[in-house]
């Protein structure tokens, strides 16, 4: 007779995988699930589903922190540049723990996290391509349209992992990313309405 709950994982993570890739962008190249085995007692409460997520949210993060310090370097408005540092503050230290929990996870989770490339997907590359071509005039508006977009996307990446998620301290991480980046989101949308 099949496991129940394996077949409950697979159910679990193919719901995931629906929601998470397709916002993401990553369609093309899932990170393999990793449910099976988990070397650590820490890590054992750490499904292939949070190991997605994070895996997804490590590659992310990273991309936020390149489209921010490009940000820092050429915005103008002290309110977008009062942001973005707290974001990369923010984030930097998100990235740390996300990393940690990965290793935690095992080899094959850090392993899926190093293999997981998100330089092809038109979210950041694009963005950032159009963020370095702005012109002065127009960085601080096309920074916002930018790093809204890419909120945007983690905020419905961490929304689909609080659904999903196993791993408690892993689904509270993302209930903290979905109120950040959407509180992100509602700031910037104030300052292209102010002047």
């Amino acid at each position: 007779m099949p496991d129940r709950s394996a077949g409950l994982r697979r159910v679990l993570t193919a719901a995931l995988l629906a929601v998470l890739l397709p916002a993401a962008g990553c369609a093309h190249e899932p990170a393999p699930p990793h449910s099976a085995a988990i070397p650590s007692a820490a890590a054992a409460a750490t499904s292939g589903i949070d190991v997605l997520f994070l895996t997804m949210m490590v590659a992310h993060t990273e991309q936020t922190l390149q489209i921010v310090r490009l940000g820092l370097d050429r915005a103008t408005d002290p309110r977008i540049r009062t942001l973005i540092a707290a974001v990369e503050v923010t984030e930097t230290d998100e990235l740390a723990t996300m990393r940690g929990w990965l290793r935690e996870a095992g080899p094959s989770a850090a392993a899926a996290a190093a293999r997981h490339d998100h330089t092809a997907h038109n979210d950041a590359v694009a963005g950032l391509a159009r963020l370095r071509a702005a012109r002065p005039g127009a960085v601080d508006e096309v920074l916002l349209d930018v790093l809204g977009r890419h909120q945007r996307t983690a905020s419905d990446l961490a929304r689909a992992q609080v659904r999903a998620g196993t791993s408690e301290r892993v689904r509270e991480l993302a209930r903290r990313i979905e109120r950040s980046r959407g509180a992100e989101v509602e700031l910037m949308a104030t300052f292209r309405t102010r002047p």
